[in-house]
C-alpha cells in the first residue's frame, strides 16, 4: 500500500502543485489585456497543456525512481527544485507582475529543465522523452514571455 502511494504521488504532485500555483494567481491573470507576439496562443490552451505536462512530469519522474532509484538523490533534487521554480515563474509573471524578472526567471527553468533531461536520459531513456515536450513548451512560453516584456 505505501509503495502505492509513493507512486500515485510521483504521478500527481506536480499536477497539485500546478493546481495549487492556478488558484493564487487565477485572478491576477492579465494575459487577455496584454500584447502578444505573433502566435500567441489563446487563453484557454494554458491550462491544457500544462495538465499535460505536469502529467508527463509526473509520470516521468514515476518511471524514473521505479527503474532507477539507487543513487538518484541528485537528480530527484534537480527535480524538485525545476518544479519550484517553475511553480514561482507564474507567481513572478502574473501576480507580481515582474516582467523582466520572469524573463530570467523562464530561462532558469529551462536550464534546470534541460539539465534534468540530459541527466536522466541515459539513465531511463522513456522518463527523459517524457520531457521533451515540456521542453519544447517552456521554450514556447520564453518567446511569449519575451514578447510580451518588449511590447508591453
Amino acid at each position: 500500500m505505501k509503495k502505492k502511494l509513493k507512486s500515485l504521488f510521483y504521478i500527481f504532485f506536480p499536477i497539485i502543485i500546478g493546481s495549487i500555483v492556478g488558484f493564487i494567481i487565477k485572478d491576477y491573470i492579465d494575459y487577455s489585456k496584454l500584447n502578444k507576439p505573433p502566435l500567441s496562443p489563446p487563453k484557454i490552451l494554458f491550462p491544457i497543456m500544462w495538465s499535460i505536462i505536469y502529467l508527463l512530469m509526473g509520470v516521468s519522474y514515476y518511471l524514473f525512481k521505479k527503474n532507477y532509484n539507487f543513487s538518484s538523490k541528485g537528480i530527484s533534487k534537480l527535480y524538485y527544485i525545476q518544479l519550484f521554480v517553475n511553480a514561482l515563474w507564474s507567481i513572478i509573471f502574473f501576480v507580481f507582475k515582474l516582467r523582466f524578472l520572469s524573463i530570467i526567471w523562464i530561462l532558469l527553468l529551462l536550464i534546470l529543465i534541460i539539465t534534468l533531461y540530459k541527466s536522466i536520459i541515459d539513465k531511463v531513456k522513456v522518463s527523459a522523452y517524457l520531457l521533451i515536450l515540456y521542453i519544447l513548451w517552456t521554450m514556447f512560453a520564453t518567446y511569449l514571455n519575451i514578447g510580451i516584456y518588449i511590447l508591453n
